[in-house]
């Protein structure tokens, strides 16, 4: 798809970010996030939990309430959002401004707890994620993003290694979809200006 200002194309993106209905919000996330290569632990963690939050959900509804997740867990600060107790999940159900799904909730304080048992043990969600792709994203030149699968070999066995390091709420089709949107797979179409 392109953009055009005064019959001059301006630029293309992936055609999911660029139909006529599509809103602005996720015009611009797609242009200034999803799929550029982040390494910031902090910020992976959001966008896991973001992914995590989308299940059975559209893109579009996580998008609308970012602002207030970011808010309800401390702009995603790790340490903050672990020492979450039972009494601030239960202040959580009852925000109308989140997606009030207890075990996604409750999984995102969960995770944050299972990323500081990885800092006891030196390591990082960053490099438990990166290290799936050697630290280099992989390009996957995709021609219609119809093609790519739901899930790969790559996120089926990631999700079950997150599994079993007390993570939740994040399968195989999450675990993908996070891979792409923080960069570790380079699903822009090809011709997306954003490739």
């Amino acid at each position: 798809m392109q953009l055009k200002i005064e019959g001059v194309i301006l630029m293309r993106r992936c055609q999911w970010a660029d139909l006529e209905q599509t809103p602005e919000s996720l015009k611009r996330y797609h242009d200034e996030e999803w799929g550029r290569p982040e390494y910031d632990e902090q910020k992976l963690f959001e966008l896991m939990c973001l992914e995590s939050y989308q299940a059975g959900l559209n893109w579009q509804t996580v998008l609308n309430k970012r602002a207030a997740f970011l808010k309800a867990f401390h702009n995603y600060q790790i340490e903050a959002v672990a020492a979450m107790t039972e009494q601030d999940l239960n202040l959580l159900m009852q925000n109308q401004d989140l997606i009030r799904h207890r075990l996604k909730l409750a999984a995102t304080i969960n995770n944050a707890q299972q990323i500081e048992k990885l800092h006891i043990q030196g390591k990082s969600l960053t490099d438990l994620m990166w290290s799936q792709v050697d630290y280099h994203p992989i390009d996957h030149r995709v021609s219609d993003l119809q093609t790519l699968p739901s899930a790969n070999s790559v996120a089926q066995a990631l999700a079950r290694d997150l599994k079993k390091l007390g993570f939740k709420f994040l399968g195989p089709v999450t675990v993908y979809s996070f891979m792409q949107a923080a960069g570790l797979y380079n699903d822009h179409e090809i011709d997306c200006a954003f490739h």
